[in-house]
């Protein structure tokens, strides 16, 4: 069993049309999965430390895309695949946060 260091679960909630909170899916959270985890599976350093996986809803649907990655508990909001490279260099290599990225900071 691999050792992760970073558990990303990223929401991937579909809501119906017309829902208030709307929902990642919405979003853009397919792209966001798929840039974090190609960019995982790309790397054989990442690939033994960061664990992707989707999930239904984490909560705060307004703010989507969302993820939330263990153990720290640090959360994202508003990410974009484009944003996918900074949290990987910085976050998951650096053990830096990308600040702009994290939930509420928009």
């Amino acid at each position: 069993m691999p050792d992760w260091k970073h558990h990303v679960f990223v929401c991937t909630n579909k809501r119906p049309p017309g829902h208030p909170k709307g929902s990642c899916a919405d979003r853009g959270c397919a792209e966001v999965a798929a840039a974090l985890s190609a960019a995982v599976e790309m790397d054989d350093d990442l690939l033994e430390t960061v664990k992707v996986q989707t999930t239904n809803c984490l909560g705060p649907c307004r703010s989507g895309p969302t993820f939330v990655v263990y153990p720290e508990g640090v959360w994202y909001g508003g990410v974009t695949a484009a944003d996918v490279g900074e949290i990987v260099r910085e976050h998951f290599r650096g053990g830096r946060p990308v600040a702009r990225c994290l939930l509420g900071s928009g």
